[in-house]
């Protein structure tokens, strides 16, 4: 063998070899980038989580669900299957079953999702969210984030975004309790796209509750989101007892 076939034999295995590193380095970053998906979110492959539908809010609309609910539920679902688990959807009055055995996704205020309802009151008892009619206000301690219908032109809509544990080991709720049915996509969006923020500021196994603002949700739909608090610890104390 020449020196000059003998120089391109020993290239191309070269090119072999560096592409062949190369593929089993960006395998072993997703697998590790998927791995720490699965952990935040509590969803290993081949399990099964829980999506939690919301009622369209208003009177004869038992069975509804508003579009940008549904718009949420899509970009949950694919979530889902990033990690390789199986959703089961569900409407928030037909889940009968506790916490931890699959993770949940919980999507809509108390008003509209009695599931959110019983996981504020369970888990975050010093959050109040107003379901009165006209008042949407979410209150948590001293901080008040107010929206009332009709809202003013250009007014933020805000919504909770949480993840609450039933105990150790367990699979996680996570909660997405918007104003409006635009901020619930807002904050699904903002999960999607900041879960890696989310899991390097609060690990895979605690809770957090943050307050988002969706900025003029009428001109800019789902798309201008931006923190407005962390109130876990308000959201996690239990208001003390009224004095008899």
């Amino acid at each position: 063998m020449s020196d000059s076939v003998l120089n391109v034999v020993l290239g191309l295995v070269a090119s072999a070899i560096s592409a062949g590193l190369g593929w089993l380095a960006q395998t072993l970053r997703r697998r590790r980038r998927i791995g720490r998906v699965r952990g935040f979110f509590g969803m290993p492959a081949g399990t099964e989580c829980l999506l939690v539908v919301p009622r369209k809010g208003g009177p004869g609309t038992t069975t509804a669900v508003a579009r940008d609910d549904a718009y949420a539920m899509m970009e949950l679902a694919a979530l889902v299957r990033e990690c390789g688990a199986r959703a089961e959807i569900v409407a928030h009055d037909q889940v009968r079953q506790g916490l931890g055995g699959k993770a949940e996704f919980c999507l809509g205020g108390p008003s509209a999702n009695h599931r959110t309802a019983a996981h504020l009151a369970s888990w975050l008892p010093g959050l109040a969210v107003a379901s009165g009619d006209g008042d949407l206000t979410i209150t948590a301690g001293d901080e008040v984030f107010p929206l009332t219908r009709p809202a003013p032109e250009g007014a933020p809509a805000y919504v909770l975004l949480a993840r609450v544990h039933a105990g150790s080991g367990d699979r996680p709720v996570f909660l997405i309790s918007g104003q409006t049915a635009t901020s619930n996509h807002a904050a699904v969006r903002h999960l999607a796209a900041n879960h890696r923020s989310l899991a390097r500021k609060y690990g895979t196994d605690s809770t957090f509750a943050v307050i988002l603002r969706v900025v003029n949700p009428e001109a800019y739909g789902p798309d201008v989101v931006e923190l407005a608090a962390d109130v876990t610890a308000r959201a996690t104390a239990r208001p003390a007892p009224v004095a008899a």
